[in-house]
């Protein structure tokens, strides 16, 4: 069975360049177009698989075209998608995505499919949870779904991670739950109500995470690295300087990054840092599926970091 199991959504990102974001009744010509594989839980599958990972993906795709391709090419890069479903009569989900010249993005998302992984659904792979090592979530499917998915992990001893992503309040009895958390400053401020603009503030956010039962907090800090606190011992790791041209899974490269680190035997540390590399190749390139990097590559540029 698979080390590493995602449950999440699967999209069609539409992405269009533009000089930057148009104000209110504004229109801009866009310099180019894509339609590219993306969606938080795809991104982290596939991130996870090509960083070397044995990952196993839930999620469901819609009928249409392209949700039958993203289903076969999937399965080429040899995730198990045994737990991906194709949902009859319905759309995969779509994400338009505008990204500027800073490299940052603007993304609106219609869930399409993504919306039918109901615990019902989820029900027949509760074997691919419960025989894993850990599960990784983010908030783009049913809340309802996600519950059912970390109770059955609890229930099995499998580890729970967290990418609160995107931002909206949790209930505590989810929270109590998780054993790693991975929100970037915005999901932070809205999980605890602390605005995160300092490694202080991160600290405080991190401390209230902790007293919800979390053992290990991941404050993402966008340049600034990271912010991690298990057990309420803290402290930042930074990142890696680079040119930037799109932040499109960026957070989701990060995610993966980390937890195939520690399957493969790093400590925390060190899974962040490898985890840092794979993000840093990830912002230096375009779109989001296409922007992640293999194994061999972050080797490589952390090889040539040290010199």
């Amino acid at each position: 069975m698979s080390q590493l199991v995602v449950l999440g959504s699967v999209n069609a990102d539409h992405v269009v360049q533009v000089p930057s974001f148009p104000r209110p009744g504004e229109t801009l010509t866009a310099l180019g177009y894509q339609v590219i594989a993306g969606g938080k839980g795809a991104n982290q599958a596939v991130a996870a698989a090509r960083l070397g990972a044995d990952v196993a993906f839930i999620a469901c795709v819609g009928d249409d075209d392209f949700g039958l391709r993203v289903y076969k090419e999937y399965q080429a890069l040899g995730v198990d998608i045994s737990g991906l479903m194709i949902v009859a009569d319905m759309t995969t989900g779509v994400a338009m995505i505008q990204v500027a010249d800073s490299g940052e993005n603007s993304i609106c998302i219609a869930p399409g499919a993504n919306a039918a992984l109901t615990p019902a659904l989820l029900a027949p792979h509760q074997h691919l949870i419960s025989q894993a090592d850990i599960l990784l979530m983010q908030l783009e499917t049913p809340l309802e779904t996600i519950f059912s998915a970390a109770t059955m992990a609890k229930d099995a001893g499998t580890l729970v991670v967290l990418n609160p992503a995107p931002a909206m309040g949790l209930a505590d009895e989810l929270l109590a739950k998780v054993d790693i958390i991975t929100p970037n400053e915005t999901e932070a401020e809205l999980l605890t109500g602390i605005k995160v603009d300092s490694i202080d503030s991160a600290a405080l956010a991190a401390a209230h995470l902790h007293a919800k039962g979390i053992a290990t907090v991941m404050i993402t800090l966008g340049s600034k690295g990271v912010y991690v606190s298990e057990h309420g011992q803290g402290q930042q790791i930074v990142g890696f300087s680079v040119t930037v041209k799109d932040t499109t899974a960026a957070g989701d490269t990060f995610n993966a990054g980390v937890l195939t680190g520690l399957l493969q035997g790093k400590t925390l540390n060190e899974a962040i840092v490898f985890a840092h590399g794979a993000a840093a190749i990830s912002v230096s390139r375009f779109g989001a599926q296409t922007s992640i990097p293999l194994l061999a590559e972050v080797d490589a540029f952390l090889a040539e970091q040290v010199r």
